[in-house]
């Protein structure tokens, strides 16, 4: 079976009919069936919003119609999972054809409540379409919620960048309109709402490193304990690209060291085998050095170009005049996120955002 299967496949939509069943006696949810039917050939997405196309047709009426169905569902054990995501698309979809103020607000509300049961950062990005600051409005409100999964839903439902989520331009082109939900959330006791408050920082940083630096700088004036793996896990793109910005905030300044010629073994490698590698670095300088070590792979891609991926690998303090040696190694084993094409590869060490010279060697087939 399937992920996609798995996730929002029959046993799912039959659960989702049943429950709707219950909320509605009578009504043979026809529509919605047809599309249970018909979901082989879509993408999880597509599958969310074919299923809430259906619903918008069974439960005809208003936003208030929808809602109640909605709320009158929700004691069915089954009424969880997956199957909540073209609910709660329904419900936002609903609201934006009536828009008015009170189906946005009342939307925004039936998403809050559904979230615990599974998240609605999907369900809620046609809301935040179709009015950004009100939809905000509401995200800062839940960023003090008793309830975790409300307050991560106000960081994950505005990242610029989700993963399958619909994109938000306005906040892709502007951050600055998320910055009170992050400052509000990165020092939060739950680390899935800190998780959410890293990646979404992550997303901006992208293309907005400034805003990004600056955010970070903002949570360490105010301390927290758990603001240094935030802002570790949020810089994490920064800190791959060498940013000597981003390295200093996490204390690894620019460091004055010698890296001794990389040595990968074996410089022949049949596909699905492993390359070991390692060098020794120095610290020549009078006093301490704190090393971010992380490795770059540079792999052929599918058309024949050189790309470069930057992998982690360790962090060093060396003292001066000292010495420490690091090794690791690289699988070629085919993964599903990653294919390996036959070719010219190389590693080099990338050592306080400094690449230092590559080593080369072969992918057979």
């Amino acid at each position: 079976m399937s992920m996609t299967d798995e996730l929002l496949g029959s046993a799912a939509t039959e659960t989702l009919l049943e429950a709707l069943g219950d909320a509605v006696p009578g009504n043979p949810m026809r529509a919605t069936r047809g599309a249970a039917d018909a979901l082989d050939a879509l993408t999880l997405s597509g599958r969310a919003r074919a299923l809430a196309g259906g619903i918008l047709e069974d439960v005809a009426g208003d936003h208030a119609a929808l809602a109640e169905v909605v709320r009158s569902a929700m004691p069915h054990p089954g009424f969880k999972g997956w199957l909540l995501w073209p609910v709660g698309l329904s419900v936002a979809r609903r609201a934006v054809h009536e828009d008015s103020r009170a189906a946005f607000d009342d939307a925004m509300s039936v998403l809050r409540e559904l979230t615990p049961r599974f998240t609605s950062e999907f369900a809620i990005r046609p809301l935040l379409l179709h009015d950004l600051d009100r939809a905000l409005d509401h995200l800062a409100e839940w960023t003090r919620e008793d309830d975790w999964n409300v307050r991560r839903l106000a960081s994950e439902g505005s990242r610029p960048l989700l993963p399958w989520g619909e994109r938000i331009p306005a906040l892709v082109a502007d951050p600055a309109p998320s910055r009170p939900i992050l400052d509000a959330l990165f020092d939060d006791p739950s680390d899935s709402v800190r998780r959410s408050v890293a990646n979404h920082l992550n997303d901006h940083s992208r293309a907005h490193t400034a805003f990004a630096l600056d955010t970070v700088r903002g949570w360490q004036r105010r301390g927290g304990e758990h603001t240094p793996r935030t802002a570790r896990h949020a810089l994490r793109t920064l800190v791959k690209r060498g940013d000597p910005e981003a390295l200093t905030l996490l204390g690894f300044p620019p460091a004055h060291v010698t890296v001794s010629p990389l040595y990968v073994s074996p410089d022949r490698v049949e596909a699905g085998g492993t390359v070991r590698f390692g060098a020794t670095i120095e610290n020549p300088g009078d006093g301490p050095a704190a090393l971010m070590v992380d490795y770059v792979l540079f792999f052929p891609g599918a058309r024949g170009e050189e790309r470069t991926k930057v992998f982690k690998l360790a962090r060093r303090d060396v003292g001066p005049g000292e010495r420490t040696s690091v090794e690791a190694a690289h699988s070629f084993r085919p993964i599903t996120t990653r294919r390996y094409f036959t070719g010219a590869y190389g590693i080099a060490l990338q050592v306080n955002g400094v690449r230092h010279e590559r080593a080369d060697f072969t992918v057979l087939a």
